[in-house]
């Protein structure tokens, strides 16, 4: 049966390896009773126009250009679009799916993140949009937790997720792996 995974179970796989969850800011802060709160590593805008087909040879993603932080670690944003990084790598077993939320305060400043599946045995440092709807704009800080990853158990094992994003945003150290 289908089940959203415990904040005693959740801590259970972070002891895993490769653990559910790494690179947190701050693990019991960011752990919910129901999930874990992904923090902000980055913040981009978007340059030039994008295109989905119907295959994945003709798909286009835009081209990003990083915002830089101020000197005490935060950003003002204008009413507009951007794609955010996250701090952490989710690991996802083969019998686990995620799905992301904004926070609620996000939400009441006038910001939503939209965010799609995190398919079961997807590992990489997702990315997701952030719009920004206040007309006056938003001032967010780097490591701020913006967004709530909810792990479900599937019914079953599946054979895992093999697509274009496995393994994004990660920079491994080849002298020096983890």
């Amino acid at each position: 049966m289908t089940a959203v995974l415990s904040r005693e179970y959740i801590r259970e796989l972070l002891k895993q390896e490769p653990p559910l969850v790494e690179g947190y800011v701050n693990l019991e802060e960011q752990l919910q009773p129901n999930g874990i709160d992904l923090t902000l590593r980055e913040v981009a805008m978007l340059q030039s126009w994008g295109r989905i087909a119907a295959t994945n040879e003709q798909r286009l993603i835009p081209g990003l250009a990083p915002l830089a932080f101020d000197g005490l670690g935060a950003i003002e944003l204008m009413p507009g679009p951007y794609i955010i990084t996250y701090n952490e790598i989710v690991h996802l077993p083969n019998d686990v799916m995620a799905l992301g939320r904004p926070r609620s305060s996000l939400l009441r400043c006038g910001v939503n993140v939209g965010t799609a599946v995190w398919d079961a045995g997807y590992h990489g440092r997702s990315q997701s949009l952030m719009v920004v709807y206040n007309p006056q704009g938003f001032r967010l800080q780097k490591n701020a937790r913006i967004t709530q990853l909810i792990f479900l158990r599937l019914t079953g094992q599946t054979e895992g997720y093999r697509g274009t994003y496995q393994g994004e945003n990660i920079i491994r150290d080849f002298q020096n792996p983890p």
